[in-house]
């Protein structure tokens, strides 16, 4: 599953990413999801649930799919 992601601010967080995905229910669960799954954001494997991630970055989680941050201008 490939999705944009719509940003309509400057950044979101890892965490916000995984709610906004639909990936956990509560930004409480992204804590555990990160110590239990993979994620590779621009290539690079990462579990930091606060990581910034800004247009044009490319979030990958095995299993469940592939996010790529778009700004609202790039539409």
């Amino acid at each position: 599953m490939n999705n944009e992601i719509l940003l309509k601010t400057e950044y979101v967080t890892l965490g916000q990413l995984l709610k906004i995905a639909s990936v956990i229910d509560s930004g409480g669960q992204a804590k555990w999801f990160l110590q239990e799954n993979e994620v590779w954001i621009n290539g690079e494997q990462d579990n930091r649930r606060g990581r910034k991630l800004y247009a044009g970055d490319k979030v990958s989680i095995p299993s469940v799919g592939t996010f790529l941050m778009c700004a609202k201008q790039d539409r």
